[in-house]
């Protein structure tokens, strides 16, 4: 049956006269999570196209999002840290190691959208006999763009922005990388849009949530299912410095009232965080008062200047990542607008994207010369704008939307908020033995509408905790598929998906995609059906870390141990603590999984490596 699959596939592709190209892996979208899919599979030996739409790869990372989203940086490592650690690398070899750049990269993970753009190039570029990059390459989810053949891809068909012709590409496996999941939607995978309600999964944060920023949910939140979908934005490189500075303009469809509830916001100080709760009328008031003799704001959580309607951090070379600003009612977020942008085709996301940029420099020109607000206000604004080193072929203006959440495929396995939350205070959320990576990022979603009155904050804008976890092999395996990974537009519910959206996680999976890809042709199998042992072994060789220990690191030589272990439910806390003693409730927990008697006194490290070896042989 295994040579069966395979072999109807290569039937097909005699059939597809018309092929640009045939490969071992057909790759859409030049997202990180699509570049490391690239890389992972030439290094298995595999061959790969990866079709970019736009004139440059990677995605958010090369596109404004210098600020890496992960809450704990030792939990996603493999490819992921081989890129933090070359952007490090970078800044210590142009700049020195005790330059002021390398302090503000962060070890790595804070960088200039040029310079992620720079290492994803020069990591591409070292598989180039296996790797074959195109851009310009627009792939549109429509059923004349996909033949298929008995549940697997056989070719897809990619417009050439450049030339306007159709050109046809054949492969072995292919990989939605796109953060719309194009790919998947024209194989008809089923996909899910929208909000799930709490009573579906029981999560925290799920349906319509109204609550402060760092607060609670309030009264008006219902928590009911609905079709929004989290706000987008540009993440913005900004910049104080004179020398790098290109002044913010008036767009041509500038419309004021748009921007003109932020008067008001400024003057009284009203915000969206939890500080809110405790400010009063007659504070506002006051705080009117106290602007009008040319101070800044005194209400507690409130932003002056810029920092009011975005939210920026410090980059290297005087640049920031500035995002929406979490404590405001007016922000780089448009919400509403943006719900049709994940089934819609290109000419109606490329509309929506010049309107999302008209909308943000008009929010701060707005910002910076509006004579309502106040002249200091805007003097402070106006020390900010666009570096002028940054996009200089696209008027120093990012290229990429911020597309937070797109289409979310039903997999294999569907992830919920359940699975990145502990089951007990303080203790490991649940523990999945197929692990294909650790993550760790909040349960994070921005806004679905605009500000309404009487209402606290924007609907669906919330974070929740969740602690370091496990991602299972299923969410990126599509249902009804049998050559199509979805490292990008994974499978999960809204806020299961929104601590998985993040670039780290999905840098991640498209190394484990990589693998998997290639373990499917080596073993002229379906994806859902390559081995788990083999694709985490591998992973785990190259440093990818599946199952998180506090004390524990890649360069551990215990690590390919602990992670095997951990995996098999072992070592349940979050420190190995391998050279402590085993106690009595250990003996007891490892001599059950392992059915062989362990000795409490003995070193844990030791019992580890004799289970281990054993279980191995």
């Amino acid at each position: 049956m295994k040579q069966l699959f395979f072999t109807l596939i290569l039937c097909c592709f005699a059939t597809v006269s018309f092929a640009q190209g045939s490969y071992d892996l057909v790759i859409v979208g030049g997202t990180p999570g699509g570049i490391m899919t690239a890389i992972a599979a030439a290094r298995e030996g595999k061959t790969s196209v990866l079709l970019e739409r736009t004139s440059h790869f990677g995605g958010l990372p090369a596109n404004g999002l210098g600020a890496t989203d992960i809450a704990t940086r030792k939990a996603t490592t493999g490819l992921f840290k081989e890129f933090v650690d070359r952007v490090l690398a970078h800044y210590v070899d142009k700049y020195g190691k005790d330059s002021e750049q390398v302090k503000t990269c962060s070890g790595g993970y804070h960088f200039e959208a040029s310079v992620a753009e720079q290492v994803f190039t020069e990591m591409l570029a070292e598989q180039k006999d296996r790797v074959t990059v195109l851009e310009m390459r627009q792939f549109d989810a429509e059923p004349r763009n996909i033949d298929m053949s008995n549940d697997a891809i056989v070719a897809i068909r990619i417009l050439n922005r450049e030339t306007g012709q159709t050109e046809a590409y054949t492969g072995k496996v292919f990989v939605d990388a796109t953060y719309e999941g194009d790919l998947g939607a024209a194989a008809k995978v089923p996909f899910r849009l929208g909000r799930e309600g709490k009573d579906e999964f029981n999560e925290p944060g799920a349906g319509v949530v109204y609550k402060y920023w760092g607060g609670t949910e309030q009264d008006c939140s219902t928590f009911q299912a609905d079709n929004a979908v989290q706000s987008y934005n540009y993440r913005l490189c900004l910049t104080n410095n004179p020398a790098n500075r290109l002044p913010v303009k008036k767009p041509a469809n500038y419309n004021r009232e748009e921007f003109a509830s932020l008067v008001e916001d400024v003057w009284t100080g009203l915000n969206t965080g939890y500080q809110m709760q405790h400010v009063t009328p007659e504070m506002m008031e006051a705080n009117r008062k106290h602007i009008a003799k040319g101070n800044p704001t005194q209400i507690p959580g409130d932003r002056w200047g810029i920092g009011k309607i975005t939210n920026m951090v410090d980059l290297p070379n005087g640049k920031t990542d500035a995002n929406n600003q979490h404590m405001a009612f007016i922000s780089t977020d448009l919400p509403e607008e943006n719900w049709p942008w994940p089934t819609s085709g290109w000419d109606w996301r490329d509309r929506y994207a010049q309107r999302l940029q008209d909308y943000i420099t008009g929010l701060i020109w707005f910002a910076q010369n509006d004579k309502a607000l106040p002249g200091q206000f805007r003097n402070a604004c106006l020390e900010w704008g666009f570096a002028k080193d940054e996009y200089t072929d696209n008027g120093n203006f990012p290229r990429q939307v911020y597309v937070r959440e797109g289409r979310r495929f039903e997999g294999e396995y569907f992830f919920t908020a359940n699975d990145a939350v502990p089951t007990v205070p303080g203790q490991r959320p649940p523990l999945h033995g197929n692990s294909i990576t650790a993550s760790h990022y909040a349960l994070d979603s921005h806004a679905v509408r605009k500000r309404e009155p009487g209402k606290i904050h924007l609907d669906g804008f919330l974070s929740y905790p969740s602690a370091v976890y496990t991602v299972p092999f299923g969410v990126i395996v599509p249902k009804g598929v049998d050559n199509l990974l979805i490292p990008v537009p994974v499978s999960g519910s809204h806020i299961g998906f929104s601590t998985l959206r993040m670039e780290p996680c999905w840098m991640a999976l498209g190394q484990a995609a990589g693998i998997a890809a290639s373990l499917c042709i080596d073993n002229q199998t379906k994806i859902k059906y390559v081995p788990i042992d083999q694709l985490q072994g591998k992973l785990v060789r190259q440093k990818a870390t599946l199952f998180f220990f506090r004390d524990i690191t890649v360069d551990s030589p215990d690590f390919e141990m602990a992670q095997y272990m951990g995996l098999l439910g072992y070592l349940p806390g979050w420190e190995a603590n391998l050279d402590g003693a085993v106690d009595a409730e250990t003996a007891i927990l490892w001599s059950g999984l392992s059915k062989r008697k362990v000795d409490a006194g003995i070193l844990r490290k030791e019992a580890l490596q004799r289970i281990y070896k054993e279980i191995r042989e």
